[in-house]
């Protein structure tokens, strides 16, 4: 990886990011789905609203495009891969040109 970048490395910082807050997001939503965790709880709903509002906007536009598949939302998933791909991308047109 380009390191030595700091422009490279705080875009690979901020998906890293992305991609964790994703994780978090689908854990937590599954903790509550599963009554594990209660969502009307001040930290977690505090949590749970600011990672909504944060993940929204990407995971809507591949939410529309998807069929529906019975209550199953793989949106999570494919942003994660898009996370990556993005990365790898910027990773091999940094390494064709130097």
């Amino acid at each position: 990886m380009f390191t030595s970048n700091p422009l490279v490395w705080l875009a690979f910082t901020i998906l890293d990011l992305l991609q964790m807050a994703v994780f978090i997001w689908v854990i937590l939503s599954l903790l509550i789905s599963f009554n594990i965790v209660n969502r009307y709880h001040p930290f977690v709903g505090k949590v749970y609203e600011a990672l909504d509002r944060l993940l929204d906007p990407l995971l809507r536009p591949i939410r529309s495009i998807l069929p529906d598949l019975g209550g199953i939302d793989i949106s999570p998933v494919i942003l994660i891969i898009l996370i990556q791909f993005v990365q790898r991308s910027i990773s091999y047109s940094l390494a064709t040109i130097f």
